[in-house]
């Protein structure tokens, strides 16, 4: 028997990697952390001015660009994400501080998604009780192509940005009344970050808020709803992390941009295995995992086939 793994996996339950092997794992590196962070800032910092100095001059460079800079500030969903498990580094006031900033530029709030994110986990593929899930799935084509093209999204976060920010929080289970006044501060001081650059914007009569934040999100939202979609469609609706939730194999780009996330069975299986070290995880466990897709595009058009 392979070493790593237990006897207990036979039964297809979290303990499929022994003590040892998950203690191995789930060490945390500050170091890792800031120089994916650094590369991620530095895509996004030179895609952004690609796309800035070439509009309405050289399309050839400025269309890519967009994209690569949009996708940047979407993908900013992955430290966001990574940060609210407080693995990305070794210090939680920096993993809570990268998780508000990441989910500026992404437009989530860090300190309600941690909330929420921990009862996606607790609940993952719940019908009544994941949060995930509290939004329809599409019935047919024309529902799945709207759920993609990011718009639902955009009205769904407004709409709770501001509700949260007034103090409305009580239809949110999984934000505690002891976390409810930090989760109201985080949200305000967000949007009044946003106030600020639409004020700066107007002040200095460039369209600096939307060339280069709405409109590069807006193109780029798209590519993230539909990762977000192959994570646990599809599976089963149970609490075993091995039949629940899909790891795809993807191109290193996106493996990269997204922090090692698209291992995501391995990471529902144990969340507190940071980031770098999830591609060593799936070379233990990958072959008790009953969703591993080839590509996020096949994923996407085998969902979209069957709903046609």
């Amino acid at each position: 028997m392979n070493p790593t793994i237990s006897e207990s996996n036979l039964l297809g339950d979290r303990t499929v990697l022994t003590t040892a092997a998950l203690k191995e794992l789930n060490t945390r590196s500050t170091l890792k952390g800031l120089i994916r962070f650094t590369a991620h800032l530095l895509i996004l910092g030179v895609s952004g001015y690609l796309w800035g100095t070439n509009f309405g001059h050289n399309w050839a460079i400025a269309v890519p660009a967009l994209v690569i800079y949009g996708y940047s500030l979407a993908a900013m969903f992955a430290p966001l994400h990574e940060c609210s498990h407080r693995t990305a580094f070794e210090n939680n006031t920096l993993n809570d501080f990268v998780c508000w900033f990441a989910g500026v530029l992404s437009f989530y709030n860090g300190a309600f998604y941690r909330r929420y994110h921990k009862w996606h986990h607790r609940y993952v593929q719940n019908l009544e009780k994941d949060p995930e899930l509290s939004d329809p799935m599409p019935k047919n084509l024309g529902e799945y192509l709207w759920m993609i093209s990011g718009l639902p999204w955009w009205w769904s976060k407004l709409t709770t940005h501001i509700r949260v920010a007034l103090g409305q929080v009580e239809d949110y289970p999984y934000i505690s009344e002891e976390a409810r006044a930090e989760v109201i501060r985080s949200t305000r001081l967000q949007l009044a970050v946003y106030g600020v650059a639409i004020l700066v914007s107007i002040a200095v009569q460039k369209p600096w808020f939307v060339m280069y934040w709405l409109f590069p999100l807006f193109v780029a939202q798209p590519i993230l709803r539909g990762y977000l979609f192959a994570e646990h469609t599809g599976c089963s609706h149970d609490d075993n992390p091995l039949t629940n939730t899909r790891s795809v194999m993807t191109l290193f780009p996106m493996q990269f941009i997204m922090w090692n996330m698209p291992f995501h069975a391995e990471h529902h299986m144990y969340p507190s295995i940071p980031f770098h070290q999830l591609p060593a995880a799936h070379e233990q466990i990958k072959q008790h995992l009953a969703h591993v897709d080839s590509g996020y595009i096949k994923v996407n058009l085998d969902i979209a086939t069957k709903l046609v």
